[in-house]
């Protein structure tokens, strides 16, 4: 299947389009900026509240005349070029597909390689998340603006969160047995190839390299360079460092020793350059960040000391002092990650996260409706992801009953080259998403190659169904097109069979905004439907029932720039507590209790509202593998950015060589 890299298959089209277009974006923008101007978020009213009343009031009686003349003077020229974009979309491509041309970053084809190097198993990391980018004015009304910043915003956060090394502590106490993932603003690593800082004290899995801003490359040609003919090419894959810490005197050290081991951490050598562009202090006012919120590549504790890398000079540094820094800088940081695996029962890590997880491999977003944020966006991805595939959807009445006037809103991106893609439109939206072409993205991507050069691959999917409260049989038959077009994208696109397979696949995984939870009464049928005897939900027990430690994807809107939540750091914190999550996060519905429970202090069904789901099936894989759970994360590293909790899961894929 060709991929395509442009909307039109000839430039002339492009041209068109492009001239088209031009004629109606000032009619658009004055129109998005007409209606911002009436409807501000509770972070504009509290700014405002210092100010006169008469100020603000003022600034619309000048604004809104002007905005409405140059409206109507836009309208002839807006209303020449609909007439010639209208029937351009006939001949629109579903997606586009971009490919980062700078070679010198690019590595997808180096990942490839390391399958073969994986020996009984390889995990793969995948992310999902709602970012509301609408245009300003319709963004508005999810209490969220500034919709080309936070585009920007989002996708610098997310390559932070993705690019940093990897590190687990494992604390080693008879009173606590639970695990914890290191902060953004606490991971050590050593510089790469330089394995004298870690010894018996750590258990050392995978390079710990940093990939830096540009991940793109990930340094793994470098790093296997290094190695020379080791043998361990793999090692590059994951940035990786589990760091067992002894329960005696938890893990604390004294004053003097605190003041030994900083010394000799500054000592050691000079700090890694921060991030390209970290030194920017962002001039978005609905998401400024404290002094130190390290959820923002702004921040100063994401330039300086989440990027730290140790340094160990030749024969001047006592092993056993730098095991030891490693373990106290891993462990008496600032704590970002509630504990996991509280539920001794649980065959997983579960958390909730002030980061996406390192080495995140794919990423699945919805909601990135807007055409220049999702160009902002892409280009920030592009730091770390080499594939991405963006502007879906249709336009016009391409392909659906409705005339649409945005497209999909889905995003995918990917560290792995991408084979395979295909889009289908929901032809039965009803009131105002009737006015997008929601729909589904199915992909195919290579992730590998056997020693007998048979491709190893994954399909993954992403859709973002019908938002309107009550739509149960619309979101019902919407999960039933979605089975089919599953069904219809894995036949088109396998190239082996059971006889001779040319191809093995690793994992099938189904992520999105379904728009139903697994609690509210309202939305029994959505729970009860056939796709979840396909596809498991690491969050479920069955229909109407999460798991304990599952939380809702959905926050109060009205609470979203509230001093206790605007920080990654916080809203985590906050989310850690019952009493948290029943003042900011919404909560399933039922006739006894409305939706906003913002607030309350009674018992509630569940721990909120949770829309957005990871799903992952083990139906259709290569029969000697076996594919697990091996982490589930709740991330809070977009707040202040978006009304929805992005949701990360890491699958085990165990091909059963080289056990033990």
């Amino acid at each position: 299947m060709v991929l395509y890299t442009s909307p039109f298959p000839n430039s002339f089209l492009s041209v068109l389009h492009s001239f088209s277009w031009g004629l109606i974006f000032p009619c658009y923008w004055l129109a998005d900026r007409l209606v911002g101007s009436f409807v501000p978020t509770t972070y504009e009213k509290r700014q405002r509240a210092d100010d006169p009343c008469y100020f603000h009031a003022l600034c619309i009686i000048i604004t809104t005349p002007i905005y409405l003349a140059l409206l109507v003077a836009s309208l002839p020229f807006a209303l020449i070029g609909f007439l010639l974009w209208s029937p351009l979309q006939s001949a629109r491509r579903p997606y586009i597909y971009s490919r980062l041309k700078d070679k010198n970053h690019a590595n997808g084809a180096t990942l490839l390689t390391e399958w073969k190097a994986a020996g009984s198993g390889k995990s793969f990391c995948f992310g999902s998340a709602n970012v509301c980018l609408l245009p300003d004015s319709l963004a508005r009304f999810n209490n969220v603006f500034n919709t080309q910043a936070r585009a920007k915003e989002i996708g610098r956060r997310i390559r932070n969160g993705a690019s940093r090394p990897q590190i687990k502590i494992y604390i080693d106490s008879p009173t606590n047995t639970s695990i914890s993932a290191a902060s953004f603003s606490s991971l050590v690593s050593p510089q790469a190839g330089d394995n004298r800082t870690v010894n018996a004290g750590i258990k050392r899995t995978t390079s710990m390299e940093y990939k830096g801003d540009n991940c793109g490359s990930n340094n793994g040609e470098e790093n296997r360079e290094d190695k020379g003919g080791s043998g361990e090419p793999h090692e590059a894959e994951e940035n990786t460092c589990i760091v067992p810490i002894n329960g005696e005197e938890n893990g604390h050290m004294s004053d003097t020793e605190t003041d030994t081991v900083n010394g000799q951490a500054r000592a050691s050598g000079p700090a890694e350059p921060s991030l390209e562009g970290d030194a920017e202090i962002s001039k978005t006012s609905n998401h400024k960040q404290k002094e130190g919120d390290s959820g923002s590549l702004d921040s100063c504790s994401a330039s300086r000391e989440s990027l730290v890398k140790v340094r160990v000079g030749d024969g001047t540094v006592d092993q056993s002092t730098v095991n030891n820094k490693l373990l106290y800088k891993a462990s008496i940081m600032k704590k970002t990650s509630v504990r996991k695996k509280k539920h001794t029962d649980e065959t997983f890590d579960h958390e909730i996260s002030a980061f996406f997880p390192a080495n995140l491999d794919f990423l699945c977003l919805q909601e990135v409706f807007d055409k220049r944020a999702a160009e902002k966006l892409k280009e920030q991805l592009h730091h770390y992801f080499e594939y991405i595939v963006y502007d879906v959807g249709v336009y016009s009445c391409n392909g659906c009953c409705s005339f649409k006037f945005v497209n999909s809103g889905l995003l995918f991106a990917s560290r792995y080259p991408v084979m395979d893609a295909a889009y289908h439109c929901y032809p039965n939206g009803r009131g105002m998403d009737s006015l997008a072409s929601k729909g589904a993205l199915f992909l195919k991507v290579q992730v590998g190659s056997t020693p007998q050069d048979q491709r190893i691959v994954g399909y993954i999917s992403c859709t973002h169904l019908q938002a309107i409260a009550g739509d149960t049989t619309v979101r019902c038959e919407q999960l039933d097109m979605l089975q089919d077009w599953l069904s219809e994208f894995r036949k088109s696109t396998s190239s082996s069979s059971t006889a001779n397979p040319e191809e093995l696949v690793a994992f099938d995984v189904l992520c999105g905004d379904l728009n139903f939870d697994n609690c509210s009464s309202e939305d029994k049928l959505e729970q009860q439907h056939s796709l979840f005897t396909h596809y498991k939900d690491p969050c479920r027990v069955g229909p109407g029932e999460d798991k304990p430690w599952a939380i809702g994807t959905l926050l109060d809107p009205e609470g979203l720039y509230d001093e206790e939540v605007c920080t990654p750091d916080n809203l985590q914190k906050v989310l850690e507590s019952e009493e948290g999550r029943k003042g900011y996060l919404v909560y399933p519905t039922s006739k006894n209790h409305s939706s906003s429970q913002k607030g309350r202090k009674a018992s509630l069904k569940g721990n909120g509202r949770r829309i957005d789901y990871m799903l992952y099936t083990e139906e259709g894989l290569y029969l000697e593998w076996k594919v697990e759970v091996e982490e589930f994360s709740f991330i809070t590293q977009l707040a202040g950015l978006t009304d929805h909790l992005p949701v990360a899961m890491r699958l085990m894929v165990s091909t059963g060589e080289d056990d033990p």
